[in-house]
């Protein structure tokens, strides 16, 4: 065989391995050191035909100096960039060393075709040798790649000594065999690191990574997704079915849940959860999401395995947060209404029934003001604990808001709502024993029944809450079930603090006044001062009616300063005509407690000249439970300034002798309904007497009121100080007042 047929030879596999190594670098733009392979080998292998086929001259020395550059260049640049080592600061040097390489070799060669053969050799089995022992030593994976070159090199460098057979046959034989298996394992490099690269991609992912066909056999696997499943390594998965790793329970769940991935189209990533079972029993979530990946026209399912145990902790937290209270651990207004909501469905569903009850704990403000909220907490937290062993384990226990609880008892009628409720008053009866004190604590409850008493959550809650109000109206501490009237009187008291609000400043509000006269005879030395208002909306309401809806808000407040302003006024108005006349008037608890009482009584007084002597203030025993202390302070700064105190409707339900002794207290105004009794009921009149009997020993003052005929007047005037009744005057208006006695009873 001619050696221009040898040649072409080896040029037609050098153009294929050289193809392959810039299809490589195209394919990817990264693989540079396939590019510089490849121009190597390219530079060498045209350097080679153009020495062995073409003409000796200047050009041709010229052209074989350039190759031998290039070749050795490309090689050793391409076993650094696949090293990592070459840098762009490099390539200039690089380039310069190329030059002068070429310039030094064409001027050394020319005209000596023996010496220049005889150094291309050389220069390239160096090379060569170089680039192997390069790769051999850094590189374990490629440390027969370093061998092969080293090998390559060195049939260079026997060549260039005349050790290889000068026949062209054998030469080429050996030249081709070691170039192709060279190229082929620079080709192999490049897969390979391409390879590894992808590897090293998807095992640096957080997540666990897998790829699997129809049939469900894993094809890709990171070591995310081994240590997920329990596995030692990747590789301990490829080939197995996701069934094997309990990603199924079965096969026939598996293919269908690749159906459903099938079906799912343009809707990806396809993402379901999934809960597997490791080897040691623990049970691990998982969010799988699905993207297809399609191969040699099959697709494949490429699925992310993220461990959501983390998340479903903080998930479970976020949802507590979201439907719980922080304080009693109980279901907080959101979780109390979905759960009071399915409660409502489900009895709507099967015609049966449910309770809800509305609590609130009477008078907690107080201890959180007196005892702080510390405290405060630490009550509520009690009272949840009593409230979770008085109930059933169905019920449904929230804390609605404050110091107002509501529970819900699913399948529970009206009668053992009333047993449940009982059950809840007398758990409160034991005080709550707190780090630094004990507390009582009493509670008022509303009760609404579905579907007698609403048929949705809304109308459950409403009406037990009006309930819970008109438990409180009788007196705190009592179970109250909703009836229709309470709707009524809930709307009336929804009118009245509307136009209340209003009435002021309309000029609706006037004083009427009803004489307390001496009960030995004629003189009149007090008056009550009494309000009235006629709505311009409403008509005449009755004190009864917008007294107790000004308490339940802070109208209260603004209504009692309007009672003192035009008291003193109208007091102003009869100097001189009503000798020293005292005015009493009434003072609500709200009233009496806030910070600016006294210096509103101040100002009032002194705006219209008026000593404190001439007015009283009048005050229920109501008045003094609501916060001992608080009340001692506020009623010590009143007597500092003058008027006198007045015990009203004594006897009242909260009578006690420890109220009389703590508080400075000026008269006592002896209720109606012992005053009603006193005349055909002995008891009754020993009762009063003995009311009469202390208030004289603790140096006050007795005023009976209520009297309504002359024989209640004739029992009462042998100890009392005054009298006021029907009897004695009808409440009237102020300019009916002028006159300077009131005729005696008879």
């Amino acid at each position: 065989m001619a050696p221009q047929t040898y040649i072409l030879f080896s040029l037609a596999a050098d153009a294929i391995l050289i193809a392959i190594l810039l299809f490589l670098w195209a394919r990817q733009r990264s693989e540079w050191h396939a590019l510089l392979w490849a121009c190597g080998q390219l530079s060498l292998s045209l350097g080679s035909a153009s020495w062995i086929l073409g003409e000796r001259s200047s050009m041709h020395y010229l052209f074989a100096a350039m190759s031998l550059c290039g070749a050795a260049a490309g090689f050793v640049a391409g076993t650094e960039y696949f090293l990592g080592h070459l840098r762009r600061r490099h390539l200039r040097p690089l380039m310069l060393a190329c030059g002068l390489g070429v310039m030094g070799l064409y001027g050394f060669w020319d005209g000596q075709p023996l010496r220049a053969q005889w150094m291309t050799a050389v220069g390239l089995g160096s090379a060569m040798v170089w680039s192997g022992l390069r790769l051999g030593l850094h590189r374990n994976r490629y440390r027969f790649l370093g061998m092969v070159l080293i090998v390559r090199g060195m049939f260079n460098l026997a060549n260039s000594l005349g050790w290889i057979p000068p026949d062209y046959q054998s030469w080429f034989v050996y030249s081709i065999a070691i170039k192709t298996i060279s190229m082929l394992c620079l080709v192999h490099a490049v897969q390979e690191k391409i390879r590894h690269r992808y590897v090293h991609t998807i095992d640096s992912l957080s997540s666990g990574f897998l790829i699997h066909d129809r049939s469900g056999q894993i094809q890709v696997a990171n070591e995310r997704c081994a240590t997920l499943l329990g596995r030692a390594n990747a590789a301990a998965l490829i080939g197995t079915h996701v069934v094997d790793q309990r990603l199924f329970d079965t096969r026939a769940v598996a293919a269908a849940y690749f159906r459903r991935f099938e079906l799912a189209h343009g809707a990806y990533p396809f993402i379901e959860m999934a809960s597997i079972s490791l080897p040691d029993g623990q049970q691990v979530p998982l969010e799988m999401i699905a993207s297809p990946y399609i191969e040699s026209g099959q697709l494949y399912c490429m699925v992310q395995l993220f461990d959501i145990s983390e998340r479903q902790k903080k998930d479970a937290l976020l949802h507590r947060a979201a439907h719980h209270d922080p304080v009693t651990g109980l279901f907080n207004r959101h979780g109390l209404l979905q759960e009071l909501e399915r409660c409502v469905q489900q009895a709507r569903q099967m015609a049966g029934e449910c309770a809800l009850f509305f609590i609130d704990l009477d008078r907690f403000k107080r201890i959180n003001d007196t005892f702080g909220h510390e405290t405060g907490d630490q009550l509520l937290c009690q009272f949840a604990q009593r409230l979770q062993g008085v109930l059933p384990k169905q019920a449904i226990v929230a804390r609605f808001g404050g110091d107002e609880f509501i529970i819900v008892l699913p399948g529970t009628a009206v009668a053992m709502a009333r047993v449940v409720g009982q059950r809840i008053l007398d758990a409160l009866a034991a005080p709550f024993t707190l780090p630094l004190q004990a507390l009582s604590v009493s509670a008022s409850i509303g009760v609404a029944c579905h579907p007698q008493h609403g048929a949705s959550a809304d109308a459950l809650i409403r009406n037990a809450d009006i309930a819970m109000y008109e438990a409180k109206k009788a007196g705190r501490g009592h179970l109250r079930f909703f009836d229709d009237s309470m709707t009524a009187h809930a709307r009336e008291a929804l009118t009245i603090d509307g136009a209340l609000r209003s009435a002021i400043a309309a000029n609706e509000l006037q004083l009427v006044y009803q004489p307390i006269v001496t009960a030995d005879g004629r003189r009149l030395r007090k008056v009550e001062a009494l309000l009235r208002w006629h709505s311009a909306q409403l008509g005449m309401v009755p004190p009864d009616r917008f007294i107790p809806v000004a308490e339940d808000s802070e109208l209260i407040v603004e209504l009692g300063h309007w009672v003192l302003q035009a008291a003193c006024r109208q007091l102003a108005q009869w100097q001189g005509e009503m000798g020293e006349l005292i005015v009493s008037i009434n003072v609500s608890a709200k009233q009496l407690l806030d910070p600016g009482f006294t210096d509103q009584v101040r100002r009032a007084l002194d705006a219209h000249g008026l000593p404190a002597r001439r007015l009283e203030l009048e005050l229920t025993e109501r008045v003094l439970l609501d916060d001992t202390d608080r009340v001692q302070v506020a009623l010590s700064r009143l007597s500092a300034l003058g008027v006198s105190l007045s015990l009203d409707d004594f006897g009242t339900g909260y009578s006690s002798l420890a109220y009389l002794a703590r508080f400075r207290l000026d008269t006592l105004k002896i209720d109606r309904s012992f005053v009603l009794q006193i005349e055909h009921n002995a008891r009754g009149r020993s009762l009063a007497a003995t009311i009469v009997a202390m208030g004289a020993s603790l140096g006050m003052e007795v005023v009976a009121e209520g009297v309504e005929n002359a024989a209640q007047a004739a029992i009462l005037q042998m100890g009392c100080h005054y009298l006021q009744g029907y009897h004695i005057a009808r409440p009237m208006a102020a300019q009916a007042l002028g006159f300077p006695e009131v005729a005696a009873p008879d």
